[in-house]
């Protein structure tokens, strides 16, 4: 009956999603078991404002559709050894797709139904799995960019001893609504060993497999494109990529060791800094090539009493890994690379975030955390990352804080950033100079009562000079500030603004050019009762880079009201 329910789930889509829960209410009724249900939903409603001083203008949203929303609903449930699940998703001139367009379409985002056996495990429908950290296969969901790439097939586990287990699985990666015509098939296998009280040693080892087999209307079209080469920068792409990963945690007392190395077969990807050359003579930026491609990534940690360390390095050489090669963006990617900065909160210390080069990095980090006593912590973190093959500088950032608390009442967090930032890379803004940041900030929290508290945030950023423009960096100096009011458990009211202090040359201008000062205000208002919380927001951003856990991109100003409902049951 299992495989039977397999074959119908993966032939049509629609039936799978009636006979998901048919079986398992079935089953519910008939069976000795009580089941479970659980469930979620979200949704975001934008009302744009036009702001054209500010850039939020000329796309569709602020021209003429003035709304956008987006929504989910997840079900879920589980009995007897099975577990099953559907999402259903709306977006209606949504800028989540693609910050400067509207996008609308809604349909089943997701279902699956998976059966436990013993030591074998089946799941079919939508996917969400990884190899090691990623660095070979990472399906995985990251909604507030729009980001999910789950595989759309089939997946089986078994229990090769208490402590091992073998994953296999293969399909089509999603593309929206709809998949990625190359087929990804993949395996692994994962285990943990002690060796026991005497010898406080345990390790964590694994290894994992991955293919990629283009289709035709893929590969034609990789064909269409290099044709047109010069004969030099020609090659011959072929249907299969092959990838492999081998990785191992290892822990003694207080110290832990993660260290993973991968590599890929030939490879076809778009290297969007190379030279072309064109059959004219003519010199174009962006070229296809075809190259093998490597990853390394480990991470020591230790911590003990009051210290904790936290060391990072990795190398990285043509390790783009897609499943359609001239797919660009965050489309069709198949695995996924740690980043190597810190993940700044604050709203000045992350304007500048460095995305992961996967053709060319070298990069690695140190954490640094001390109590130096029982109300005072101390942190210090530096990152430095440079391309691998010219070894020119792309991000650098020193960081320190301290964290002071006076009883019960006080929380006093102070510190600075020293940051450098390769905006010509990052951004891709030719022929600019290299940002250089310095931000102080301290935020103070004072708890009134057992259930009110007030929170107040100040920053500062002051930017490098511009020589050849004669102005201040991007965007010049700013100063934000930020003022928060809670009573628990329902009740949160937050206002800010961020202010060019001092424009710089992309500074919006007046009629007569000149650099305008301009507020960047914000005002939330949140209320939670039991498992629903609803949020209100005036907003007005700035154009900036946008990261959401790793994955950073470019998004355009913003201007006008957003509503959110977060609900689980």
């Amino acid at each position: 009956m299992t495989q039977m329910l397999i074959f119908i789930l993966i032939m049509n889509q629609r039936i799978a999603c009636f006979i998901i829960f048919s079986v398992l209410f079935t089953t519910s009724c008939f069976g000795q078991e009580k089941g479970i249900f659980s469930g979620g939903f979200q949704s975001n409603a934008n009302f744009f404002i036009r702001d054209s001083l500010i850039g939020a203008a000329n796309i569709p949203q602020y021209d003429r559709q003035l709304y956008g929303a987006e929504a989910w609903l997840n079900l879920g449930y589980r009995i007897n050894g099975y577990s099953a699940g559907i999402r259903f998703d709306l977006f209606n001139n949504s800028n989540l797709l693609d910050p400067n367009n509207s996008y609308s379409d809604q349909g089943i985002g997701r279902w699956y139904i998976s059966k436990q056996m013993e030591k074998l495990g089946v799941t079919v429908g939508y996917i969400y799995n990884q190899i090691g950290s990623g660095s070979i296969f990472r399906a995985y969901e990251q909604r507030p960019q729009l980001i999910d790439n789950a595989l759309v097939g089939a997946q089986i586990t078994y229990k090769l001893g208490e402590e091992w287990q073998a994953t296999a699985f293969t399909g089509r990666q999603r593309n929206l609504f709809s998949t990625f015509t190359s087929i990804v098939k993949g395996a692994k296998i994962e285990g943990f060993k002690s060796f026991g009280e005497e010898n406080p040693i345990n390790i964590a080892p694994g290894i994992g497999f991955v293919n990629r087999t283009l289709d035709d209307v893929t590969m034609n079209k990789v064909i269409g494109i290099v044709k047109d080469y010069i004969v030099e920068e020609r090659f011959k792409p072929t249907y299969n990529v092959y990838l492999a990963s081998i990785y191992n945690t290892l822990t003694y007392k207080n110290f832990s060791w993660y260290i993973e190395g991968a590599y890929k077969s030939p490879d076809v990807f778009n290297d969007p800094m190379a030279e072309l050359e064109l059959s004219n003579g003519a010199i174009r930026i962006g070229k296809y090539r075809r190259a093998p491609g490597s990853m390394i990534y480990t991470s020591f940690g230790f911590a003990k009493n009051k210290l904790g360390i936290t060391a990072e390095a990795k190398r990285t050489e043509n390790f783009n890994f897609r499943v359609d090669p001239t797919l660009t963006r965050n489309f069709g990617q198949v695995n996924f690379l740690p980043p190597m900065n810190r993940l700044n909160t604050y709203r000045l210390t992350a304007r500048y975030s460095p995305a992961t080069q996967d053709l060319s990095e070298l990069a690695f980090q140190l954490d640094i955390k001390y109590r130096v006593k029982k109300n005072l912590n101390v942190n210090i973190n530096f990152s430095n990352i440079t391309d691998l093959s010219t070894d020119l500088l792309l991000y650098r950032e020193l960081y320190l804080e301290t964290i002071y608390k006076i009883k019960r009442l006080w929380r006093i967090t102070s510190g600075i950033q020293f940051q450098t930032y390769n905006q010509e890379i990052y951004e891709v803004k030719p022929e600019v100079p290299l940002v250089n940041t310095i931000v102080p900030y301290f935020d103070v929290l004072y708890k009134i009562d057992r259930k009110k508290s007030i929170r107040f945030e100040g920053q500062y950023m002051l930017i490098g000079d511009d020589e050849k423009a004669g102005k201040k960096q991007d965007y010049g100096d700013w100063i934000f500030g930020l003022l928060e009011y809670n009573i628990a458990p329902h009740w949160s009211f937050v206002a800010s603004d961020m202010f060019n202090v001092t424009p710089g040359k992309n500074s919006p201008s007046d009629d007569s050019g000149e650099k305008l000062a301009l507020h960047y205000p914000r005002f939330d208002v949140f209320y939670k009762n039991k498992n629903n919380r609803y949020g209100l927001s005036y907003v007005k951003q700035v154009e900036g880079i946008v990261c959401t856990g790793g994955i950073c991109r470019l998004e355009p100003a913003f201007s006008g009201v957003k509503f959110s409902i977060n609900s689980t049951f």
